[in-house]
């Protein structure tokens, strides 16, 4: 009896490793293939994401008597103003970083000079000042920047189709309710698991929002008490580079840094740096991300990881959209299936058991 029961599990040991490879493999393909059609899936999902959020603005306007073709009118004209909102306000700080760069070569100049006069002091030197300042060129730099904005300027194609997109998913979203109530019909855990998809973007976009408000204002207070030029605009770009997780306070700082360093020397550049990295450690490390993890269901090492992959997978679009991305995904694979549920404990930031889970996808 033993000799016939001990093949059964060498059997089953080896079943799973077959599905194992065999998924891993399928995984691979299908990275493969988003990753090659990412400027497809980028933007449409910038537009399914844009329109999840403000999708509530349609049945409160109509709640309150409007038709449901202004208020569909309303919507529309909501979403492509979050685009060209956030899109101005970059490309805006881009410009006038430009602008404002070649005005500083005499102070640049001058900074370099002391940093290699502190450095004769130490006897780290000699070191050719005349030839590094000759090839110190400001307007190399503000040339970069140049083609760069050209490069954003050049999505103007992409652009088009986003905003496309945007129009055909506003137009039909009056009719999301009753597609999921069949769907609903059907196959409830997918319906219950595309409700709180929905639902959870939405909460991750407002705490992101009230956060990245929260940052704007005391940096923008910080940058104008220090003199900093254009401290409005660089509040501005605070705000918009929040939506990025851990990347996007490297993309805030730079402007005012330089512009802190340029105008006021070291010690300006040091406060700015101080204030913004106490700002985004205290607001942006210690207290969103609770209240994400605890919105979402994600965990902190999840966010992060999910931020490297889809970047990888689709480009800058993929990091702004990692944590929306990895909701989808989550809703498809996990909420979706009762018996995988185990693995949305995994992925939070605490233990759910899954019967709470999934009550809460049947309540959301």
């Amino acid at each position: 009896m033993t000799s016939a029961a001990d093949p059964a599990p060498r059997r089953g040991g080896t079943g799973s490793i077959v599905v194992l490879l065999v998924g891993g493999a399928a995984a691979v393909i299908l990275a493969t293939g988003v990753r090659a059609v990412g400027w497809l899936i980028a933007p449409v999902m910038l537009a399914l994401v844009v329109v999840i959020t403000v999708r509530p603005v349609h049945g409160w306007l109509h709640r309150r008597g409007l038709p449901r073709w202004a208020a569909g009118l309303v919507l529309l004209v909501l979403v492509y103003a979050v685009i060209v909102v956030l899109a101005g306000g970059i490309v805006a700080s881009v410009a006038r970083l430009i602008t404002l760069l070649p005005g500083y070569r005499a102070e640049a100049y001058e900074l370099l000079g002391s940093v290699f006069a502190l450095l004769r002091e130490h006897g780290i030197g000699p070191v050719p000042l005349a030839e590094i300042a000759a090839s110190l060129d400001l307007g190399r730099v503000a040339g970069v920047l140049a083609t760069v904005l050209g490069g954003v300027v050049g999505l103007t194609g992409n652009v088009v189709f986003l905003l496309s997109v945007m129009l055909f998913l506003t137009i039909e979203s009056g009719g999301f309710r009753a597609k999921l109530a069949v769907l609903a019909e059907a196959r409830p855990a997918t319906a219950a698991a595309l409700e709180a998809f929905a639902v959870n973007t939405r909460r991750f976009l407002v705490v992101t929002t009230i956060f990245g408000l929260l940052t704007a204002v005391v940096d923008t207070v910080a940058l104008l008490a220090l003199g900093i030029p254009l401290a409005l605009l660089w509040g501005v770009l605070a705000f918009i580079t929040n939506y990025i997780p851990y990347v996007g306070f490297f993309i805030g700082i730079v402007p005012p840094a330089v512009l802190a360093l340029l105008e006021g020397g070291w010690t300006r550049f040091v406060l700015v740096v101080v204030i913004y990295v106490v700002v985004n450690f205290v607001l942006c490390s210690l207290v969103q991300p609770r209240y994400i993890g605890d919105a979402v269901g994600l965990s902190l090492t999840v966010v992060f990881l999910s931020l490297g992959f889809w970047a990888w997978m689709l480009g800058p679009l993929g990091a702004v959209l990692a944590v929306p991305l990895t909701l989808l995904v989550k809703a498809l694979l996990v909420d979706a299936h009762p018996r995988v549920s185990w693995v949305s404990s995994m992925l939070a930031a605490r233990a759910v058991p899954p019967a709470a889970a999934s009550g809460q996808g049947e309540q959301a």
